[in-house]
């Protein structure tokens, strides 16, 4: 009789009534299933939690993150200011070294050396700083606690980015190659040779050291519980810049004066380096966390490694007419290319927490207005008032310490101040805007903004940044202002 009420109980379960004032025909016996506390916090009865089917919904979303839930306009900008400004000298150090090498005889004799700079300084965006945003994000969400699987992680990727530093490498020497002929109706074999034996050095060395610097910060930081997304981008690119053009000047020069007696060294030297691309290949394919960015992560990279040469092209063209551009490239280029790798890095963050892969937050939308962009109560509104406000003090210091370790004043014109500082929140406030719309669209389209958005803002950074300084030196000329900075 009571195995037929049971019965009769389930299938017609979806036809009762409110229950709450009756009983239920048997009682639960076993909730072994179920932790004691879990059995005791549910708010169905035993039974129906016994009964249930078993999910690992709730598993996979659960996120072991220390991150500060609801961080602040102090809060972030604490955080960010430090790294920015250490960031901000080391590229004001770029500058001057750009500044002094540009009068070297290998830079004098091979002038397209020049257009690689962008690109090979981009690197840091296109590579260590997609490293660091990929890295921030496994951190926040706790996948780097694990010992073994944190050093998986970070020599899995460390792997990965050399491989794809000496292809990017080698291809950006190829393509300003391609651009001077074009342009110029020039080519040269000896020239050929040493601009690929030079960027693939520069790329693949600078990129194993700043990578090693990436990693140790994002896990330092995670101890300290501070968020890497506010920290790791602009310390790995406070060396970034000084790094590579260090490494392209020696090396250049270096390989430069060994042509005359062994011109086939820069032969030997690409021949090598593309002889370990299947090594590293390899082992990037096997690792669990880069098998699919070997694949899937050469589109961004290599697009704004085309859209750097082609703003290294206008920095040649910019720097034959105003010499003394050279000392403020850097500065412009790497402030806005930090900043909003910060904003990039955070967002993904943010969408990888509480959102699956190519479904948005139910409020949010692809293309908003600027001025939601900026003075919404989003927490990527607040994120981008602070930065905002960190350009214009920022940039003052710097151009403050380029005049006076220049030229022992710190005393730059106002209307030069005025055209900077505009041409400087221009483009910060683009790339910012920008920022937020490529990166929910690449997630819609089930896209890892982490492997994406930061390659194409930074070549963005570095044309607009070329384009408004260059505007900038145009405004000075045609005002007259006699005192342009040097």
């Amino acid at each position: 009789m009571l195995t037929g009420d049971i019965t009769h109980f389930i299938q017609k379960g979806s036809e009762m009534g409110p229950q709450d004032n009756k009983e239920f025909p048997f009682a639960p016996t076993d909730t072994a299933t179920l932790p004691a506390s879990a059995a005791e916090d549910s708010p169905l009865p035993d039974v129906i939690v016994k009964l249930a089917p078993e999910s690992n919904t709730v598993e996979h979303c659960k996120v072991n993150s220390t991150t500060p839930s609801a961080e602040t306009h102090i809060s972030i900008g604490c955080q960010v200011v430090v790294p920015f400004l250490i960031a901000g000298m080391g590229m004001v150090g770029a500058g001057f070294y750009l500044d002094h090498v540009q009068d070297w005889e290998v830079f004098m004799k091979v002038p397209e050396i020049i257009i690689l700079v962008p690109s090979l300084l981009g690197l840091k965006g296109n590579l260590e700083m997609t490293l660091a945003s990929r890295l921030s994000t496994e951190a926040n969400l706790g996948h780097m606690d694990d010992p073994k699987e944190q050093w998986s992680m970070i020599l899995g990727n460390l792997t990965l980015v050399q491989c794809q530093a000496i292809v990017v490498g080698l291809m950006s020497a190829v393509v300003a190659i391609a651009m001077v002929a074009v342009t110029q109706q020039e080519f040269s074999l000896s020239h050929t040779l040493l601009l690929c034996s030079c960027s693939i050095i520069t790329s693949s060395i600078a990129s194993l050291l700043l990578g090693f610097i990436t990693a140790t910060v994002i896990v330092v930081s995670r101890y300290f519980n501070v968020n890497p997304d506010n920290v790791a981008t602009p310390i790995a690119a406070s060396l970034g810049d000084i790094t590579s053009l260090i490494l392209l000047s020696w090396v250049a020069s270096i390989l430069h004066d060994a042509d005359d007696k062994f011109s086939w060294i820069s032969s030997i030297i690409i021949g090598c380096y593309i002889l370990v691309i299947p090594f590293w290949v390899f082992i990037a394919k096997k690792n669990k966390y880069t098998h699919s960015i070997l694949y899937t992560g050469w589109t961004p990279v290599v697009v704004a490694m085309l859209i750097s040469t082609l703003a290294g092209l206008i920095l040649d063209i910019l720097m034959a007419k105003y010499k003394d551009l050279a000392v403020y490239q850097p500065v412009i280029n790497g402030v806005g290319g930090n900043l909003v790798s910060v904003q990039a890095s955070r967002l993904s963050t943010e969408l990888h927490k509480d959102n699956e892969l190519g479904t948005l937050p139910p409020t949010a939308r692809i293309c908003i207005s600027p001025l939601d962009a900026f003075f919404s109560k989003q927490q990527y509104a607040m994120t981008a008032r602070v930065l905002m406000l960190v350009v214009v003090p920022g940039h003052l210091i710097f151009v403050y310490a380029i005049r006076y370790f220049k030229e022992g004043n710190a005393s730059p014109t106002k209307i030069f101040i005025f055209f900077y500082l505009t041409a400087a929140l221009v483009q910060v406030a683009i790339l910012l805007y920008v920022a937020y719309v490529i990166t929910y669209y690449f997630w819609s389209r089930k896209v890892d903004p982490d492997n994406s958005t930061i390659p194409y803002l930074t070549a963005l950074g570095d044309f607009l940044g070329i384009m408004l300084l260059g505007i900038t030196f145009e405004f000075l000329y045609l005002l007259g202002d006699i005192q342009l900075p040097t």
